[in-house]
């Protein structure tokens, strides 16, 4: 069975283990709609000045599970949400991996959608993940630690 939410090692859990969380749940016969966000690593900088060659993700696990379950409780108390689940995985990520799966089950797609997209604010804004980009540019290859806060 998968957590509701968690920092986890990369390729330990797979898009298909949270839907099938979500639809073992008691309650799952009143949902009509998921809504699904998968953050991927993407191949140039925020700023397009340079190719991303591979990302590093830490975090501080204990406060970080603590965050995405405060924030994945928030969100459930919505108004016809049946669940939603954050699940970030952290270590070595080649562009095009996944880095996060998002997932709120709800009774229809007008409830489902601005809680995916507060969850999805929520977590880049709330919970102690780090990255690291590693980069190639004219210059040459470079790496440094980054802030999902310093984008919005």
């Amino acid at each position: 069975m998968v957590n509701r939410v968690g920092v986890h090692e990369k390729g330990s859990l797979s898009i298909n283990d949270v839907l099938e969380s979500i639809k073992r749940r008691e309650d799952f016969s009143r949902a009509g709609a998921i809504g699904l966000f998968i953050g991927v690593v993407r191949g140039e900088t925020f700023e397009k000045e340079a190719k991303v060659e591979k990302l590093t993700l830490e975090a501080y696990e204990e406060k970080a599970n603590e965050v995405l379950g405060k924030i994945c409780d928030d969100l459930t108390y919505k108004a016809g949400i049946v669940d939603v689940q954050i699940h970030h995985f952290i270590g070595e990520f080649n562009v095009g991996d996944d880095l996060v799966y998002v997932a709120v089950a709800g009774s229809h797609r007008e409830q489902v959608f601005p809680v995916l997209h507060e969850a999805v604010e929520r977590y880049k804004g709330e919970a102690p993940i780090f990255k690291k980009e590693h980069v190639i540019t004219d210059k040459g290859k470079s790496a440094y630690w980054i802030s999902e806060k310093t984008f919005h």
